[in-house]
């Protein structure tokens, strides 16, 4: 079940929240404002991708209520979009509630992520800048989204410096997490780790966004970016990504597992508007 929250601490924003969990939150009159933290370090990674401004294809793996997707066409007008949604009345209820603007390029395909990359036309076969995985079924990233095989996947649709940037939800030990930067190590040869520093320190649960690329990443201003967000974060790179990764598995189709499960006390929500 969907449901939209007002954000009652700004105005005039919204949340979407699906089967309790928070997933998406959107300002309509200001969609250059991203309030999630995890959000927020994605969208900087997004600011890096290309010159400010400059259009770029984007690809969506997970819907929501089409924040990055909002984003990156007020931060970057003109910009080719795709977005992967396997729940088409959750598409129809943010479509209702939530307006796209008529001038975006968003085309929305309907269906599982993993199945729908893989038969993305050949015109965007390598030609992608950046590909956003934030998949969840509840409040769980699915284990087909997680292996080396997925993410060779996405590898195909990426330009050549092209980025994939990953919501890797986690708790205490972050074990899932070093196995996805173990994993996208594997496919990748560039791989930087954005954290909350409490969450290196195994002290709570949420949301470590991965960033993946077979070429340098541009990221020489990021650590400045996420530093001075409302919950400062760091990068994680080089040889603190290895010593971080130390030994973890490298997930694969037969090995891969859900992301684990936050407590229910995490996310305390009230419904407004629901499907």
């Amino acid at each position: 079940m969907a449901a939209i929250e007002d954000d009652r601490y700004r105005p005039g924003s919204r949340i979407l929240v699906v089967d309790g969990t928070p997933q998406s939150h959107v300002d309509l009159d200001d969609p250059g404002y991203l309030s999630f933290e995890y959000v927020r370090r994605i969208g900087h990674g997004i600011d890096l991708v290309a010159p400010p401004g400059a259009p770029i294809t984007a690809a969506h793996l997970g819907g929501g209520a089409f924040t990055l997707p909002r984003y990156v066409e007020a931060t970057r007008p003109g910009s080719r979009q795709q977005v992967v949604e396997i729940d088409s009345a959750l598409v129809e209820f943010v479509r209702t509630h939530l307006p796209l603007p008529r001038s975006a390029s968003i085309r929305v395909r309907h269906g599982d992520a993993r199945e729908v990359l893989s038969k993305f036309p050949p015109g965007l076969r390598g030609t992608v800048d950046v590909v956003i995985v934030d998949v969840f079924a509840g409040a769980r990233t699915p284990a087909h989204v997680t292996s080396a095989e997925f993410y060779e996947a996405v590898a195909g649709v990426l330009s050549p410096s092209g980025i994939v940037a990953v919501n890797v939800a986690d708790g205490a030990g972050l074990a899932f997490a070093r196995s996805q930067a173990a994993t996208l190590s594997h496919v990748f040869a560039e791989v930087a780790l954005v954290v909350d520093p409490q969450m290196l320190k195994a002290r709570r649960f949420g949301n470590v966004v991965a960033f993946a690329s077979s070429a340098p990443l541009p990221f020489e201003g990021l650590p400045r970016l996420v530093a001075g967000d409302p919950v400062p974060a760091k990068v994680v790179a080089g040889r603190e990504l290895r010593n971080f990764i130390a030994g973890a598995p490298v997930s694969t189709d037969q090995t891969s597992t859900p992301s684990p499960a936050p407590a229910r006390s995490i996310f305390q929500v009230d419904r407004k508007k629901t499907t």
